[in-house]
């Protein structure tokens, strides 16, 4: 009857710690959340059904918090230093710089017509966004947050990428044939390269010599020689494909296959850079759509918009190893190495009036 009675008490006590852990965020979160290869920053994505960001603890794979008050937010990107995060409304035709330690917004800028994808330069000078509605690209001082040029480009321009010595800016011709590179010391469209059908997105391997394209009108990525700026190669991937990224090691490609709403991809391609083939393909998800590494090349995020989940994948073993709820329809992702604030639920951003559009010199 003793040995019972301990039995009884020692199993009770395991259920009340169990429940408490469980109820507290213990077991079940670390089970689920933990796996080899954590490393340290912030996920942030942006869901442009929901209207919302998601931030999302890398080091947790946690919901930090979700910021509210940006409408159709398609992309967004983390500043170099990663202490500020650029979002741009395609409604509303503006980008809105947040402060990543405080979610406070320091300001916002009047883009062109649907803005698509932001980016800044290697030294967070300068940013550009894409303006898919008026076939433009729109160059805004970091410092003066002021318009400085608008950029003619290709046909409904979409992704576009800095090269890593910060010379030169690859955008992608979505509605085109072509990528448009932009001399960043002139601000003006320097030349046009032929890739083939509705490039999406583009990506610098680390060391600049090459470009990559998805090309979504062929369900294949394309590869470009940056010196002699001539597309040297192909190769298939899945259905659909929309973003493309390096890893910071150089050895692999990614690309992103979203499929279409009728017919939703569901796969990550990766493509052996050194031999330009295609090695894996990696179910991550319905409608996978952007992706990004961390800068270590551990692991790899991907949004499924038609999912509404972002799937982490451990690059070593090439596996996804978490799928994290987001809101909905996420879309851009961006990894900062800044670890931002204490997280909050939720946040609902305050706007300033958004500013009239300055007159900025047109480039050729």
């Amino acid at each position: 009857m003793k040995r019972m009675g301990m039995a009884l008490g020692l199993a009770s006590f395991v259920v009340v710690v169990g429940a408490a852990l469980l109820f507290f965020g213990g077991i079940l979160p670390f089970a689920f959340s933990r796996h080899n290869g954590m490393v340290s920053g912030t996920v942030w994505v942006a869901n442009e059904a929901g209207n919302s960001i998601t931030a999302i603890d890398a080091s947790t794979n946690r919901v930090l918090t979700t910021l509210y008050g940006i409408k159709g937010p398609h992309n967004l990107q983390a500043a170099p230093d990663g202490k500020s995060v650029w979002v741009v409304s395609g409604h509303d035709g503006l980008v809105v710089r947040i402060d990543a330690a405080t979610y406070q917004v320091h300001g916002i800028v009047p883009t062109g017509k649907e803005p698509a994808h932001v980016i800044l330069t290697p030294d967070g000078k300068t940013a550009y966004t894409t303006n898919g509605g008026d076939n433009t690209v729109t160059a805004i001082d970091v410092g003066t947050m002021k318009v400085v040029a608008t950029i003619p480009v290709g046909t409904s321009p979409h992704g576009l990428r800095p090269s890593p010595d910060g010379r030169w800016l690859y955008v992608a011709n979505a509605k085109d044939t072509k990528l448009s590179v932009i001399d960043i010391a002139t601000q003006t469209n320097a030349a046009d390269i032929a890739v083939g059908a509705k490039p999406v997105q583009v990506a610098f391997s680390p060391d600049g010599k090459s470009v990559y394209v998805s090309l979504n009108g062929e369900n294949a990525v394309g590869k470009v020689d940056v010196a002699s700026r001539r597309l040297v190669g192909k190769v298939t991937v899945g259905s659909g494909p929309i973003q493309v990224f390096v890893t910071p090691d150089n050895k692999d490609i990614l690309a992103a296959n979203q499929g279409t709403r009728e017919n939703p991809g569901t796969t990550l391609s990766i493509i052996d850079a050194a031999t330009f083939t295609l090695v894996k393909t990696l179910q991550t998800g319905k409608g996978a759509h952007g992706v990004v590494a961390d800068p270590s090349g551990k692991q790899a995020y991907v949004t499924n918009i038609y999912g509404n989940d972002l799937a982490v994948i451990d690059l070593a073993t090439r596996q996804v190893v978490k799928s994290i709820p987001t809101g909905k329809a996420p879309n851009g992702v961006s990894f900062s190495s800044f670890t931002v604030a204490a997280p909050r639920v939720q946040i609902h951003l305050s706007l300033p009036e958004k500013p009239r559009p300055m007159p900025a010199m047109t480039m050729p």
